[in-house]
């Protein structure tokens, strides 16, 4: 999964990924050429090019993992807890009953004035995304809808209207072939 651990890979493929580059590191040592290493472990000569300027500069240390990639969120556990029953108990506890939709930038708004912890509209959505809340499209319907009706109507006219048109002979699409009949 790649958004929950922020990096693009999860710790298990970062060790993974961690075990090639210091597999690179001894062949380095060994004095192994960079295209022969790239074939070797499947990955691009680009890669092992850059993993030896790193490992030059740095030893095997420099090819170790810094950990996963982005910015640390800036609420605790416990205010990610909080945050997520705020938004499950609606935009509409909170001042908007307009529009019962929650967007980055209400919820921005929301985290600011409660937390007090500013985020940008799309770094909110890289948290809301990283919580389990994805972008959703709300279904267009008219608030006098009848959904009996609705109902009723599918169950009882539209198997009326969409049954097949009985032919009256059968015939041809091709002009030159007369109908049989």
């Amino acid at each position: 999964m790649r958004y929950p651990d922020n990096g693009g890979v999860s710790a298990k493929e970062r060790a993974e990924r961690e075990d090639v580059r210091l597999t690179a590191g001894r062949m380095f040592e060994d004095g192994v050429r960079p295209s022969v290493i790239a074939r070797a472990l499947r990955v691009s000569t680009k890669s092992t090019y850059s993993w030896r300027r790193q490992w030059r500069a740095g030893g095997r240390q420099a090819l170790l993992s810094k950990g996963p990639g982005g910015e640390r969120c800036r609420l605790s556990d416990e205010q990610l807890g909080w945050l997520q029953a705020d938004l499950q108990a609606g935009p509409g506890g909170f001042g908007w009953v307009d529009d019962q939709r929650w967007t980055a930038a209400r919820v921005a708004d929301l985290v600011a004035a409660g937390y007090g912890v500013r985020y940008t509209d799309r770094g909110m959505a890289y948290l809301l995304h990283r919580i389990g809340f994805t972008p959703q499209v709300p279904v267009r319907r008219a608030a006098e809808r009848d959904e009996r009706a609705v109902q009723r109507w599918r169950d009882e006219v539209w198997p009326r209207v969409n049954r097949p048109r009985p032919t009256e002979a059968p015939g041809s699409s091709l002009r030159t072939k007369p109908a049989k009949g």
